[in-house]
């Protein structure tokens, strides 16, 4: 009889601990509804969505949702409350519409998400690097006329090319006016790739051939992922406010005469301040999520290199970062979401 009630006993006690491991398999989210992201039209956005909505599904028990869109529609929707989560926004290309929406009060910066933006001109380091290098000694975009014979055009071989970036864009029009900044124009053609598939092409064909080439790009890429530890970025004269806004406004490059750095950019995560005031488990999550340039570029190299999607993408960044997402959400969530990794 001792022994019945001994294993009765241990039953009972037992069954809460059953029923605290179920709860714990299985929390319940914080909102009775899918959580909504933006799904910026570009992969490295789709690729946080994707860390983030794995995250909330297997750490906090939520179903997510993306609605499809270009940045000022969707921070527009943001601020009407039908999305909860901007997971790349890139603020300095939209102040006034953020400082507006801030100001309101219809959504809620949680901070950086990556600090390290980057826009640059570029060469490999097997050019610069070691004794017999063609262009030892380049570090800067003012030491470029002295080597321009290593970077000779196919069609005007007494010209340097340089890789402009894609025609019509932003920084190709910004790249321009710095060829005229910097006295450029006499010794170097400004070729403008017709896509951003022939730039990258290019870039990446020349540096596995360790051909000579100097090229404008930005981060974070699949480009940079792939051929980043393998560049040096040239100097500038430092980014100076005064002097970039003079270099933006003007329509005629060749009245530009001077030239900075490109700013560094960082991206934030926002939320809408009903999601922020519902959901504060998620929140502290979001607000703790932070990534590097670096670790966004490598994740996209992983997808050129796969032919892998974002989700791809993001359970693997997930099993080889660890440490670095763990710091992101308590104990119990990391275990869900660790046990959820083991089953991919």
């Amino acid at each position: 009889m001792l022994n019945l009630k001994t294993a009765l006993a241990a039953c009972v006690v037992a069954l809460p601990f059953a029923v605290s491991s179920a709860e714990a398999a299985a929390p319940a989210c914080e909102i009775d509804r899918p959580v909504v992201l933006a799904g910026l039209d570009w992969d490295s956005n789709a690729f946080h969505n994707s860390v983030a909505s794995f995250i909330m599904k297997h750490g906090y028990g939520c179903e997510t949702d993306a609605i499809p869109g270009s940045t000022i529609p969707l921070l527009n929707g943001m601020a009407r409350g039908d999305i909860d989560v901007t997971m790349e926004m890139w603020s300095d290309n939209v102040r006034d519409a953020l400082a507006e929406g801030l100001a309101k009060k219809q959504f809620v910066d949680l901070g950086t998400n990556f600090p390290d933006a980057t826009q640059a001109w570029y060469v490999p380091k097997y050019l610069v690097e070691g004794d017999d290098a063609p262009a030892k000694g380049l570090k800067s975009v003012a030491d470029l006329p002295k080597f321009k014979e290593v970077f000779a055009d196919p069609e005007e071989p007494e010209k340097g090319r340089f890789y402009n970036c894609i025609a019509g864009w932003s920084c190709e029009i910004i790249n321009t006016k710095k060829l005229n900044a910097y006295g450029l124009t006499e010794h170097f053609v400004n070729f403008r790739p017709g896509t951003g598939a022939a730039l990258s092409a290019a870039i990446e064909s020349n540096i596995r051939r360790k051909k000579p080439i100097l090229f404008y790009y930005w981060g974070p890429t699949w480009v940079m992922g792939k051929v980043g530890d393998d560049l040096i970025q040239l100097e500038e004269p430092a980014f100076n406010e005064e002097i970039w806004e003079q270099l933006s406004n003007e329509p005629d490059p060749t009245k530009v005469t001077e030239a900075v750095a490109y700013p560094a950019s960082a991206t934030d995560v926002f939320v809408n301040s009903e999601f922020h005031a519902q959901a504060p488990k998620m929140v502290e999550f979001l607000t703790k999520y932070t990534t590097t340039s670096n670790d966004v570029s490598k994740a996209l190299a992983f997808m050129q290199d796969t032919g892998g999607t974002t989700d791809d993408a993001a359970i693997e960044f997930l099993k080889t970062n660890t440490e670095l997402w763990t710091g992101w959400v308590p104990a119990d969530v990391a275990e869900r979401v660790n046990a959820a990794l083991e089953q991919q």
